[in-house]
């Protein structure tokens, strides 16, 4: 099969070898005669495919023991809500607004508190990472990790001392190293780097879970699905069965310090094309680009449509930028292999040549 490089936002690229493992096991998993989509999600076969993902997540990661890991359904979206439902209690909380992603986050929690907008790079089109000014009061503090249409990406989070600091990953967990004893929560819909679109990770300090509002719906408790196991209700299996596959893809794979320096290569020379190159410019802050998501302008626009179409007949599918900021946009996510950013590079060498 003549496969294409996919440059999609979301829902994204898998790796090449999870989808041919999902394809040998679809029919029959783990030898049991079944398809692991339909087996119960209480029965010894699935209950090994969830324990394992979160072992393999923690390992990768480095979650302390006092973290719990949940895998909630809803996508980022419905985090946005549940954050400050469980955390909030009518308090306060400093957020920063730094692009759609943020700026829904914000929405979301004003419905269950006071919000303060601690720094926004709205002034420039959220093409920066704005300083925060933090509160001495908030009971957390939000940011989001990156911007999948700004194309920005925090490179270091800020100090919020004893202050719980939340961040929305969705975009690039698993794509570097952390220190998750960093944070108080990360959460992640994982449509983007770690799986099909279905799950979502929450990775939570227990203390902000045994200390979260009471008399919440069920499903919204973050307590309650964290006793349950993420096992309350039917949870997506499929999504977390492919989920534990891209774990052990990256185990495979050297884990996040090797996908570090893989991605690092890939966003370099992604972006020394664009800088380089005379008919292309980023529309990100040098020092804020992301490594995940590279936006960039043709000089001049009118030339944006013709490239992208050009683009996808020679298999690279996914190149428009959001409806919202227009442009082109590569999404060059873990599963992004070197070979598709070298093959984007000579498309982009040969289209200036010949648009000039």
């Amino acid at each position: 099969m003549d496969r294409k490089y996919n440059f999609y936002a979301g829902p994204a690229i898998l790796p090449y070898e999870v989808m041919k493992k999902a394809q040998e096991e679809l029919l029959d998993f783990n030898g049991i005669g079944l398809s692991v989509m339909e087996i119960s999600h209480r029965s010894k076969d699935f209950i090994q495919v969830i324990e394992t993902a979160e072992e393999k997540i923690r390992t990768l990661l480095g979650v302390p023991d006092n973290y719990s890991v949940m895998f909630l359904q809803g996508g980022a979206s419905m985090q946005f809500a549940m954050i400050p439902m469980n955390l909030l209690k009518g308090g306060k909380a400093d957020y920063v607004n730094t692009g759609s992603w943020a700026k829904k986050a914000i929405s979301e929690a004003k419905l269950f508190g006071t919000v303060n907008v601690a720094g926004s790079s709205e002034d420039k089109n959220f093409s920066y990472i704005p300083a925060a000014q933090l509160s001495s009061d908030a009971v957390y503090v939000h940011v989001t990790s990156n911007e999948t249409i700004g194309g920005i990406q925090y490179h270091t989070f800020p100090d919020t001392g004893d202050i719980p600091l939340i961040v929305d990953m969705s975009s690039d967990i698993f794509s570097r190293r952390l220190e998750v004893s960093r944070f108080g929560a990360i959460y992640a819909g994982a449509q983007k780097n770690m799986g099909p679109a279905g799950v979502t990770l929450v990775i939570m300090r227990n203390d902000l879970i045994d200390n979260a509002a009471e008399n919440l719906a069920s499903m919204l408790s973050y307590k309650i699905q964290s006793e349950k196991k993420s096992l309350l209700n039917t949870p997506p299996c499929f999504a977390i069965y492919i989920v534990k596959l891209v774990m052990e893809w990256l185990e495979a794979n050297g884990g996040l310090e090797a996908i570090e320096v893989r991605n690092n290569e890939k966003a370099k020379l992604l972006y020394d094309a664009i800088d380089n190159l005379t008919l292309y410019r980023g529309t990100a802050e040098v020092k804020d680009r992301s490594k995940m998501n590279v936006t960039f302008r043709l000089t001049p626009e009118e030339l944006e449509a013709k490239f992208i179409k050009e683009a996808e007949e020679h298999g690279l599918i996914g190149l428009k930028g959001h409806r919202s900021v227009g442009g082109c946009r590569a999404s060059i996510y873990n599963a992004m292999p070197l070979p598709g950013i070298e093959e984007l590079v000579r498309f982009m060498e040969k289209f200036e040549k010949e648009n000039k």
